[in-house]
């Protein structure tokens, strides 16, 4: 009878410890993961709204540039955009609600394993004060030998439940440090999620400022957009000529162990969804129309983006520089909005006709990372992301202090034999 009350004493103590959460916390946990679901659920929308007006902004690019189907695209732009924002406005409520979810989880579990761990600690002094009685103490005690044994396979299974209550222990720490890390990973979402929201609200305002500009210089007349048109090729035209003959007075031989042996993923895509609109060389597109490109091919590789798209390093290194060749006098149709990154593996790529920047000269980046958003400025005939790749010994950013168009821009300029396929380097396309 001693170790039964003995045993019933202990079983109080450790009932005192263990005990999963209160109906007020249950019921909060149940609120939270519905508000969560709903909010999935309004993503999961909004997702396929976005992936719609991006069909009808590609079905409109491939079609005849006109003054209508320009305005047609920037109408999409800006629509697709404030989706954008109400998307991400929609991750943020949920990632808040998430966080809110596990904060709660944390201190539950942190309750739990501190009266746990009191409960286990009252019992292994219960139990070290009983170890004084021995087995023959415990059966010259009881009255009844049957009872002896009893108390014995008794006090076994205790001891059992005791070892499963201390593996619950532990894994009620593990789980507590599991929650722990999920809660930064969220944190570090939160303010990505912010800094995109803030981004595409400036892009917002990128597209409002093109679409006010389109409509003032065409006086919203097709023949004076067209007259626009026949202009910017040609100043591109002579800023190329410009180009041109500076990059064939560069005389260099790149040293070919400078740079990686070509082969599929030495470089990662700039895009998160690729799809190649024009190729680098002798393209179609080029040959077809050798004023754009001085007759000598294109000197890297467009990819479809609609504005205010998300562009990637292609691998880790340092932005050696970054240039606007739009800024005001504006008649230097050239990459626009650029980034130039050197990396370490002797390559430097560049990114061109972006319509917000992000990074800036000297800054390390890791591959992936997030250095601008697609658009539509410099020469463009409409929004695309235009990519080259050089050898790093042999591209440098000039700035052209005589161009008459395009005085004291900045831009990048490689001797012909430094220019690089990025196919040559990137993961196959399929």
């Amino acid at each position: 009878m001693k170790l039964i009350r003995f045993i019933i004493l202990i079983l109080i103590v450790l009932s005192m410890g263990f005990y999963g959460p209160g109906l007020s916390s249950a019921s909060k946990v149940e609120e939270l993961q519905n508000q969560i679901e709903n909010r999935s659920s309004s993503i999961s929308e909004l997702e396929k709204e976005i992936a719609e007006y991006q069909k009808q902004i590609q079905k409109v690019s491939e079609e005849k540039q006109t003054l209508n189907n320009e305005v047609y695209r920037l109408n999409l732009d800006k629509k697709k955009l404030t989706s954008d924002i109400t998307l991400t406005n929609n991750r943020i409520y949920e990632t808040n609600l998430d966080i809110e979810d596990l904060t709660d989880g944390i201190g539950d579990k942190e309750k739990r394993i501190k009266n746990n761990t009191i409960a286990l600690s009252e019992t292994m002094r219960l139990i070290y004060e009983s170890d004084s009685n021995s087995l023959v103490e415990i059966l010259l005690s009881t009255d009844d030998i049957s009872d002896f044994w009893g108390d014995v396979e008794d006090l076994q299974r205790f001891q059992i439940g005791v070892r499963e209550r201390t593996f619950e222990l532990q894994n009620l720490k593990t789980d507590l440090e599991e929650n722990k890390k999920l809660t930064e990973e969220k944190e570090r979402e939160l303010l990505g999620y912010r800094a995109d929201l803030s981004d595409k609200k400036e892009i917002v305002e990128y597209n409002k400022k093109e679409k006010d500009q389109l409509l003032s210089t065409t006086k919203n007349k097709e023949s004076e957009y067209k007259k626009i048109l026949a202009e910017k090729e040609k100043l591109r035209e002579a800023f190329l000529q410009e180009i041109q003959n500076l990059e064939s007075q560069l005389k260099m031989v790149i040293d070919p162990n400078s740079i990686p042996d070509t082969g599929k993923g030495v470089i990662s895509w700039p895009l998160d969804s690729i799809f190649i609109t024009q190729y680098f060389g002798k393209t179609e597109f080029s040959t077809k129309n050798p004023q754009v490109y001085s007759g000598n091919g294109h000197n890297g590789i467009d990819f479809r983006a609609s504005s205010g798209t998300k562009i990637k390093s292609v691998s880790g290194g340092v932005v050696k520089g970054t240039g606007n060749t739009d800024t005001v006098p504006a008649k230097c149709y050239s990459y626009g909005k650029w980034v130039l990154i050197e990396h370490e593996n002797g390559l430097t790529s560049l990114y061109a006709h972006l319509s917000l920047i992000k990074v800036v000269p000297g800054q390390v980046v890791n591959r992936g990372d997030v250095i601008g958003y697609s658009g539509n400025t410099g020469y463009s005939t409409g929004p695309h992301l235009h990519f080259g790749l050089y050898a790093s010994s042999g591209v440098k950013i000039e700035q052209f202090t005589k161009s008459i168009n395009c005085k004291d821009k900045f831009v990048p300029i490689a001797p012909y034999s430094a220019y690089l396929n990025p196919l040559s380097y990137f993961p196959e396309y399929k």
